[in-house]
């Protein structure tokens, strides 16, 4: 079959390709994907067919309806993948940000009705509609940050109809645009309002009403947070381990605040992945390497302790050395992280968590795609992989943290199809 579409003359072709096949990059291997100068991508509809240096690129594969871009010698590499979203809710909490610049801490401002329960008001009150199309505004931004496959959280329902209505909001916005949307059930965010001071028949609510509507095959994630004014350790396993039993994949949010031990007792009980995780010990997360054999992806938010002014972040250079694969993602959301911009947070990675520059694109790409379940699909530019490929405007990996706070994004493909272009 001809090429359909031929990105050439890449400068740098990041590849994010190379052992090991069955389990994310950790340790060395986080750095060690292949990249491949002056470089081709090609395609066959919405797979990419062939990669390789322009050396070796058949020429009989190109036809006059073959798409050609150009890369100029710029960085090419596979679309982003933003691994740990909060992407539909109702309003704004920007009131509380000021409140946050005068001293008030998260925890205060939650105890008080602000924080989740200010945004689970806002979102209760959206009709369906309204949710959707801030849902799709939200997603054509990622969409020009070079954002191809997005995990989207529910949360800020907190009880059964607005949960599951959050989840068919996910589900229809991936259906409305390109932008791939992996659904996450976190119903599990904190109590709702009306079980307050009742964490346990919470959670009860949730497993007897709301995870038997769900089917793992649309919705491939059970999530729960694991914090000081959220759920215990204890009451967190107990959930999980009913969603385990009903087909749901695992994921946790822990760590964040506090050292509470819900990221080993997650990973004991096979989750995906661990996020947050600021708070987690070397040593524990060499015990969970080992444990898990380098199969649960560490996620990592630098973005939410930079908004939320806290010193602490999560040791990532720690982690990677000690066999334990990270992620990293932007945990947009209205409170913690009102910001898309997954290369700042890449950019954070190194600055606050000790990432190098190929560990750090390694973990919003092949190790965020493993987060997510989503592997197999993207993450990395290889034949058989969806055609999820982006062209920069810089010349080389080290610029790509480099240039602090800047999109770099010239052109997005997704499924083979150019469907932004930024000049």
């Amino acid at each position: 079959m001809p090429y359909t579409l031929l990105i050439r003359h890449c400068g740098q072709l990041l590849t994010l390709t190379g052992p090991p096949a069955t389990r994310p990059l950790a340790g060395p291997d986080q750095s060690g994907w292949h990249i491949i100068t002056d470089g081709y991508v090609a395609c066959e509809g919405s797979r990419i067919a062939a990669v390789g240096p322009m050396a070796e690129l058949e020429e009989s594969q190109l036809t006059p309806a073959t798409r050609t871009i150009e890369a100029h010698g710029r960085v090419v590499m596979p679309g982003l993948v933003e691994c740990h979203t909060h992407l539909v809710f109702g309003g704004q909490r920007a009131a509380e940000f000021e409140r946050k610049l005068r001293g008030e801490s998260y925890l205060d401002i939650l105890a008080g009705g602000g924080g989740i329960l200010n945004t689970v008001r806002a979102t209760r009150a959206a009709s369906e509609a309204e949710l959707l199309a801030a849902a799709l505004r939200h997603l054509a931004d990622f969409r020009r940050y070079g954002v191809t496959t997005l995990e989207a959280k529910s949360g800020y329902g907190l009880d059964a109809a607005t949960e599951l209505r959050l989840l068919r909001v996910a589900r229809e916005a991936g259906l409305q645009q390109p932008v791939r949307v992996v659904p996450t059930f976190l119903g599990a965010h904190v109590p709702g309002p009306e079980y307050a001071g009742r964490p346990t028949d919470y959670l009860a609510m949730l497993v007897n009403e709301v995870l038997p509507q769900l089917d793992p095959a649309e919705i491939p994630f059970v999530d729960i947070f694991c914090e000081q004014g959220a759920f215990s350790v204890a009451d967190s396993r107990e959930f999980l381990t009913a969603a385990r039993n009903r087909g749901f994949g695992l994921k946790i949010h822990a760590e964040q605040l506090h050292e509470l031990g819900g990221c080993e007792m997650a990973a004991e009980l096979g989750a995906v992945s661990l996020d947050h995780a600021d708070y987690l010990s070397a040593e524990a997360a060499a015990r969970i390497a080992a444990a898990t054999q380098g199969r649960t992806v560490a996620v990592l938010l630098p973005l939410v302790p930079l908004f939320l002014r806290l010193e602490r972040y999560a040791p990532g250079r720690a982690f990677i050395d000690a066999g334990l694969p990270v992620a990293l993602s932007t945990d947009f959301n209205p409170g913690s992280c009102p910001s898309k911009n997954l290369w700042l947070a890449l950019s954070m990675g190194c600055l606050k968590m000790g990432l190098t520059p190929a560990e750090a694109v390694a973990a919003v790409t092949r190790n965020a795609a493993w987060a997510i379940g989503q592997q197999q699909e993207c993450g990395s530019l290889a034949p058989g992989l969806r055609a999820d490929i982006l062209v920069l405007n810089v010349g080389s990996l080290p610029e790509i943290p480099y240039w602090l706070g800047d999109n770099p994004v010239q052109q997005v493909i997704i499924g083979g199809e150019l469907v932004e272009e930024n000049m």
